[in-house]
């Protein structure tokens, strides 16, 4: 089996700001280029479980970068799934020949966490495409307001993100919209889902330094749903780092 990690994060020490920035960008994209595999392989496609795309992943990434190490559990989410946030694991769904589905994998590279998420379409309809598209620059629009408002603290950039779920005519979909990447204070605070994430209830300058007077560096997690149509979509990557 996989070492999953559930809690604990990767303490960035030792480094210089440029370089804790380098190993975060070439963690994430180290990432992309794993997601580009699972599409260039075929290996997204109607009639396996949700299971079954998720071991070929994990066997996939074994293969090209020797990955056996995720901090979070890998999500992989199709059909009325979409709709469930992180924390919930609903029953293994098989895709179908009309599908959305979602994956949200957190792979460690060395001593650098990634956190990736992108939505997918088996098909061609509408309102899926919309939905894959509408996540993709709805988190375009949160990194630029995020970089437009130096001052913003979690709940003020919660509150943002949740908005673009409106403005593009979808439901928000989770209890979050991001949360810190490599080094996690909070693993000192247990069951702390508040202090350290995108939350509507934490009003942390998302700019402050952590203890060790390091930047912090964060996620921004996109989800929508449409609980009428049964869909929903996902994307997520740095939001600190270009």
């Amino acid at each position: 089996m996989p070492d999953q990690i559930d809690s604990p994060h990767v303490e960035l020490l030792g480094s210089t700001e440029e370089q804790r920035i380098a190993e975060l960008r070439s963690a994430q994209d180290k990432a992309v280029q794993l997601f580009h595999q699972v599409e260039a392989r075929g290996l997204i496609r109607a009639g396996i479980t949700e299971g079954q795309l998720n071991q070929e992943i994990y066997d996939l990434a074994k293969e090209l970068f020797g990955i056996s190490t995720y901090w979070h559990k890998r999500i992989v989410r199709a059909g009325a799934n979409t709709l469930q946030p992180y924390d919930e694991n609903p029953p293994d769904q098989t895709l179908r020949e009309d599908e959305i589905l979602f994956l949200d994998l957190g792979p460690v590279f060395e001593e650098y966490e990634a956190d990736f998420g992108r939505t997918f379409v088996i098909g061609s309809d509408p309102a899926k495409l919309k939905m894959r598209d509408d996540v993709a620059q709805a988190f375009a629009d949160g990194k630029r307001y995020f970089h437009e408002h130096p001052e913003i603290t979690s709940d003020e950039f919660f509150a943002y993100a949740a908005s673009l779920a409106e403005k593009y005519g979808w439901e928000w979909g989770g209890p979050i919209a991001g949360h810190l990447i490599g080094h996690f204070p909070h693993e000192r605070i247990p069951q702390d889902k508040v202090t350290l994430y995108v939350h509507p209830k934490s009003n942390l300058l998302m700019r402050s330094k952590n203890e060790k007077g390091q930047n912090r560096h964060w996620i921004l997690e996109i989800h929508f749903v449409d609980r009428e149509r049964q869909i929903g979509g996902f994307f997520e990557e740095l939001l600190t780092v270009d």
